[in-house]
């Protein structure tokens, strides 16, 4: 009892020092990521040093004690002494469970004055976040005495659900590189590790009542070179794998748990099991044979709605849930190919039997049969946005990721969700469209539109959204040979996601964390992160100025600096002219830019070359929008002097899913016109479907128009980026370019069943 009544005077004098000597302030000086609830600055600092004693109230907080003792250690080479005390004392970190419901489960209180450090919280997980942010506190290298400024913050997570994903099957990491991924989880308060364990390309964990798993299913015999979307396809000859033995799940499992991580394993069902088929192919509706696979995409062959592919499941299952404390057992659940069903007697037969409608209730009544025999594990499932198809388990959480609409249908259901679309959430994105950057699967997610996300839609009311969980990042590794490309995917873009999801949404201010994070970075320069400076790159962006020219617009998120580019087609350097103003274009030429920030350049060399033609800069009506995702600026993308490149990142290319591309291009005056050539994209591994049809026609009216060509694709083979279509002289203002959906990807493809995406960036018309 006199300690707390110590412990009360110690808050009350700190409480009146801060309301006499502080005002509010978001602290956009300190290198905080995420970025804390609240914030109050005081006068003075707290000087660490070797002496500084870690203190903690309850025996119970000795891990989180040693943990941040490490840290410290490996920051400034000495380690502090920590021990339990009972109340707090001059030069100090004292550490106290204090009961506050306010600060929830994850929620803290950090204090600090000139003589001590105080962190309260509720619970151990609050207790670890404080430490997090006071270690960011810190000066990053080796100092004698690390000051760190009088202030006290209190900060309690938006969401409960935090997380980042990993793929371990399309390439392999071994456990010391998970240990590292956990520890950048942890340290931006990150609580969720999806480790998504098995796939087509390898099965990742030991199961002992099935050795072939370990034997056959870890292993490829050769691994595809270049894009998915490249013909002819090339593969190396090197025998490719690993796994993880059921001792290395426990050390990675107990990792976690000291960071206050739950790791949540995927098992991939009924689709992507190719690896698991090629060890017991009697799982399959055909009875193969198979091999793990060496490419990427989806695999028709899926397991089978046999008794003994649900005997084989639960055992599996059962080996997983207790390796596992947590909640959750993650499922998979999408991009099920349901041709093998549709001529499979065994499925056909279970569809008669339980009077299923089609394919897709076959598939939800697999996934609901796993979702009950999961819950006699003490267990809740959760599964990608394509398990609502054919009707949701009562009890299954949907990881929405196939954009907003899954996880707001599952919400208006009742059911917890997990939001995580593409669009924000898919690291493996592309997050520069500078040539230098590392091969990828495609799209475009720089950091500033991962900030960008919201994980609560507009549209649910405040009871469905309660049902959002949280969110979290995917990082899948087709394109990821090694652990530093890991890192360099994933970082920045998982702290803005961090912040994202532990951060209120008022206050949300890029420009104001791009300045924390450039800040921040030191510690990361000091940690050898393989960061991506993505941030420091200059973005070129064209603007329209008048018929057929073009102003180009620079810009970066990194805080300070200045750009400067060159139209000479070298790199720009000190001496190039200094960006002021957007730069007119009006003939074809190339830009190049760079940012230059204490006498010299940081970041890379971001390069455009535009193409002027009669059609650039004109105004366009498109009948039917993009979809948001790509939306990508509208209507002008297609007239702004840019050919996308390939591979493809999305900020070059206009997005329509499942309709057509409808554009009326007005040149402002009638003239004479006999070619219009429209840049297309096909990549069927992410759905991108060429058209099946272009016509043009033109108008002087711009009602009534007249056909002068058009272009039918006539073979199932693939074609080239540009569709030209040629006709005679023809005097015109307007012309209308229609190209025709593919329309419902066929049975057989990556995303069969879905309205295919078609895209286009370019048009010209000469």
């Amino acid at each position: 009892m006199e300690n707390r009544k110590l412990m009360y005077c110690l808050i009350l004098t700190l409480g009146i020092f801060f309301m006499d000597h502080t005002v509010f302030a978001q602290g956009t000086d300190l290198p905080l990521v995420p970025r804390p609830e609240s914030i109050k600055r005081g006068e003075g600092v707290f000087r660490f040093n070797a002496n500084t004693e870690l203190l903690f109230t309850d025996a119970k907080l000795g891990s989180e004690a040693g943990l941040f003792a490490t840290l410290i250690e490996q920051l400034y080479g000495f380690r502090p002494v920590s021990k339990t005390a009972a109340a707090s004392r001059p030069n100090s970190i004292y550490l106290s469970l204090d009961g506050n419901a306010s600060l929830g489960n994850e929620g803290y209180r950090l204090t600090v004055s000139t003589s001590e450090v105080i962190i309260q919280a509720k619970a151990a997980a609050g207790i670890f976040y404080g430490l997090q942010t006071l270690y960011q506190l810190l000066p990053a290298g080796k100092v004698v005495v690390a000051e760190v400024p009088v202030l006290e913050i209190v900060d309690v997570p938006r969401f409960g659900w935090r997380g980042m994903h990993l793929d371990v099957c399309r390439h392999f990491f071994t456990k010391q590189e998970i240990f590292r991924y956990l520890d950048h989880l942890a340290r931006y308060k990150m609580n969720r590790f999806h480790w998504h364990l098995t796939e087509d390309q390898g099965w990742r964990i030991e199961i002992k009542k099935y050795p072939r798993l370990q034997e056959v299913s870890a292993w490829r015999n050769g691994t595809r070179i270049g894009h998915y979307s490249e013909s002819p396809e090339r593969y190396d000859t090197i025998r490719y794998g690993g796994y993880y033995s059921q001792d290395d799940v426990r050390e990675v499992v107990a990792y976690a748990a000291q960071r206050h991580i739950e790791v949540i394993p995927e098992i991939e069902m009924p689709g992507h099991a190719l690896a698991a088929l090629a060890a017991y192919p009697e799982l399959s509706c055909t009875g193969g044979p198979f091999e793990t696979g060496r490419t990427w995409g989806v695999f028709q062959d899926v397991f089978c709605t046999r008794e003994e592919t649900f005997t084989f499941l639960q055992d599996v299952l059962t080996e997983v849930c207790a390796l596992f404390p947590g909640k959750y057992i993650h499922i998979g659940g999408d991009e099920c190919p349901k041709d093998r069903w549709k001529t499979c007697p065994r499925c056909q037969s279970r569809m008669k039997e339980l009077g299923l409608a089609d394919e897709h209730a076959l598939q939800s009544w697999f996934v609901q049969r796993m979702e009950k025999f999961v819950a006699t594990k003490g267990k809740r499932i959760i599964g990608w946005d394509e398990i609502l198809e054919g009707g949701l388990a009562p009890d299954a959480t949907v990881m929405s990721w196939r954009g907003y609409a899954g996880g707001m249908d599952a919400a208006r259901q009742g059911h917890d969700v997990i939001m995580a679309p593409t669009a924000y959430c898919y690291l493996d994105y592309y997050q520069s469209n500078n040539p230098g950057e590392p091969l990828s699967i495609g799209g475009y997610l720089p950091i500033d539109m991962v900030y960008r996300f919201e994980p609560v839609p507009d549209a649910l009311s405040a009871s469905e959204g309660k049902y959002i969980l949280g969110t979290q990042g995917n990082l899948w590794t087709e394109y990821i040979p090694n652990f530093r490309q890991v890192e360099y995917m994933a970082l920045p873009r998982m702290i803005a996601l961090a912040e994202v999801a532990w951060s209120p949404k008022a206050g949300k201010d890029f420009a104001d964390f791009s300045r924390r994070l450039v800040s921040h970075m030191k510690l990361l320069d000091l940690l050898k992160v393989n960061y991506s400076k993505a941030i420091c790159d200059v973005r070129l962006e064209s603007l329209p100025l008048e018929r057929s020219q073009l102003a180009v617009s620079l810009s970066s998120s990194y805080p300070s600096g200045q750009i400067r580019y060159s139209m000479d087609g070298k790199d720009p350097d000190l001496r190039s002219p200094l960006y002021e103003r957007p730069i007119p274009i009006g003939q074809s030429a190339g830009v190049k830019a760079a940012m230059f920030d204490g006498g010299r350049r940081i970041g890379s060399v971001a390069s455009q070359v535009y193409r002027l033609n009669r059609a650039t800069a004109s105004k366009v009506q498109l009948a039917n929008p993009p979809a948001e995702e790509y939306a990508n600026g509208g209507a002008f993308r297609l007239v702004d002097g840019v050919t996308g490149p390939i591979p493809w990142f999305g900020s070059d290319w206009l997005g329509f899913s499942g309709t057509d591309l409808d554009a009326t291009i007005d040149l402002g005056v009638a003239q004479e016109i006999r070619r219009v050539a429209v840049d297309f994209l096909e990549d069927r591994g992410s759905w991108i479907w060429y058209p099946t049809s272009v016509e043009v026609s033109v108008s002087q009216d711009g009602r009534n128009f007249t056909p002068v060509g058009s272009w039918t694709k006539e073979t199932a083979g693939t074609v080239d980026r540009w569709c030209t279509i040629r006709f005679p002289p023809t005097a015109a203002q307007y012309v209308r370019i229609v190209a025709r959906n593919a329309g419902v990807i066929p049975d057989g493809n990556a995303g069969a069943g879905r309205p295919a995406w078609l895209f286009a960036d370019e048009i010209q018309v000469e």
